[in-house]
């Protein structure tokens, strides 16, 4: 795979001045971000280790990347790696189009604000006021309190399901109405809890969303915001069709699993377009971050006006705000998402005030360690302060002590699929390695104290219980594992 990425690696790059000034060379900048990865954890005292980003994507089974920084207000730099399709040998560029996952639902928020703007819509009104063909099922938890697009679109509404799996090439393809009555591959979606008690993320509630704008618009959602936000944005490498009409293909990247093996049909659909259905490219991305920055700074004739976006960046329960996720606050505030589709796994963050951003597309499964990476060395480098190195201290085990911790442990259910799951616990070069054939995974650990480890590239963590009753393992605080007798 180390071949085919270097002879494949996409070398376009785009250096974007907005004062008709000449371009600035940021060659330098990208090599030392392509170059200077960095794990989760550093041990104190150690030389700091970096990686090269091709190293990571083979190490993590992702074939393609697509990176667009934005700074004051400007795309410094997008750049395309690697491969969008091993089976049709296309690389990536910063044109290819990757699914966006979950980052669809701020941009497809877009749309509910703008006919709330116009006035054919409200916020704060029970949504089965605008809903045509379909209603939202009256129970114990709507009696006094309702549903409202300001709950929808801050996860506040009580709506159930939290994601969508797609749908395979050769799946029938259901319709809105359908998915959100529960006749596709997932539940029907209902109220479960009384609306703004608590927060919990809900696809299920985005899916309602897209139905109220498309019975109050009269139009398909991936109509609607080609119309009034994609093409407005010069996002021309976007769409919410789904299925992804054939014009699209050639420059679509395939997905892949967690451990690099291309999807059957290259890729799911989503019928569910508000939640999940956006394609799109980091360097499109970063224009609607940038729309959003302007309309903040006092642009007019933006594609909201500012009153309304300031209430989309206004905190709700769990910092949550009108589509994105919101973090700090003041001239530091940021909105951001992240998005995951089967094999796809994506980052997009944007500074609100600063005119800043960074987004991150992958077409992998695994893609989420690898962007960690590559956030932490973006923000090294601009000093943006969004993903910092954790620097821990380590101590010494002695080779007696690790001796009496190996051996298989299983875990204390059944998985559906495997039944027992049972891990090996052994010493390699004198290193605790756990070893889950299940899985296929290693986990190489350094001890942080005398019965505790850590996984230093993974950041997986190890308590080992050992008393003479009952011997055990809990992984990552979650999952326990009892020691077996030999």
């Amino acid at each position: 795979m180390r071949r085919v990425l270097i002879l494949f690696l996409a070398v376009s790059l785009s250096f974007i001045s907005c004062n008709n000034e000449k371009p600035i060379d940021v060659s330098l900048e990208i090599n030392t971000i392509e170059n200077g990865l960095l794990p989760t954890y550093q041990v104190k005292g150690d030389t700091t280790i970096t990686y090269n980003i091709l190293d990571r994507m083979e190490h993590y089974n992702v074939p393609g990347v697509s990176i667009a920084i934005v700074e004051d207000g400007n795309i410094k730099w997008a750049k395309g790696y690697g491969m969008a399709n091993t089976d049709t040998e296309t690389k990536v560029d910063v044109n290819t189009i990757f699914q966006a996952g979950s980052i669809s639902k701020p941009v497809a928020a877009l749309s509910t604000l703008k006919l709330v703007e116009e006035g054919k819509l409200d916020l704060d009104t029970d949504v089965n006021t605008y809903l045509k063909d379909w209603q939202i099922p009256a129970n114990k938890f709507t009696a006094t309190e309702k549903v409202t697009l300001r709950r929808l679109l801050t996860h506040t509404a009580g709506m159930t399901v939290h994601g969508f799996p797609g749908y395979e090439q050769k799946d029938s393809f259901p319709t809105i109405t359908q998915v959100l009555s529960g006749q596709g591959n997932t539940p029907k979606i209902f109220v479960d809890t009384i609306p703004n008690s608590i927060w919990r993320y809900s696809g299920g509630g985005y899916t309602l969303m897209e139905k109220i704008v498309e019975d109050t618009s009269n139009k398909t959602l991936d109509a609607y915001m080609a119309e009034n936000f994609l093409t407005p944005l010069k996002m021309s490498n976007s769409t919410y069709e789904q299925p992804l009409s054939a014009k699209y293909h050639d420059n679509a990247s395939a997905a892949y699993n967690s451990k690099g093996k291309i999807a059957e049909g290259f890729w799911n659909n989503y019928p569910e377009q508000a939640a999940a259905g956006l394609w799109t490219t980091p360097t499109d991305l970063a224009k609607y971050a940038i729309e959003v920055q302007e309309i903040i700074a006092g642009k007019e004739n933006g594609i909201l006006s500012k009153k309304t976006i300031d209430q989309m960046l206004t905190k709700h329960k769990n910092n949550w705000g009108l589509g994105p996720s919101l973090q700090w606050k003041n001239d530091s505030l940021i909105f951001r998402h992240g998005g995951k589709n089967r094999g796809f796994t994506n980052e997009f963050i944007s500074f609100a005030n600063k005119g800043n951003a960074v987004i991150i597309m992958t077409n992998a499964d695994n893609g989420g360690k690898l962007i960690a990476e590559i956030l932490r060395a973006v923000s090294k480098q601009y000093h943006w302060g969004i993903n910092h190195q954790q620097k821990i201290e380590t101590i010494e085990i002695s080779l007696e002590k690790l001796n009496s911790l190996i051996g298989k442990y299983k875990l204390n259910f059944q998985v559906d699929g495997i039944g027992d799951y049972i891990i090996d616990v052994k010493i390699e070069k004198n290193k605790l390695i756990v070893n889950d054939p299940n899985s296929g995974e290693i986990n190489i650990l350094t001890a942080t104290k005398e019965f505790e480890f850590i996984d230093l590239d993974t950041g997986a963590k190890v308590k080992f219980n050992t008393d003479k009753a009952s011997k055990t393992i809990v992984f990552n605080g979650r999952f326990i594992f009892d020691k077996l007798e030999n």
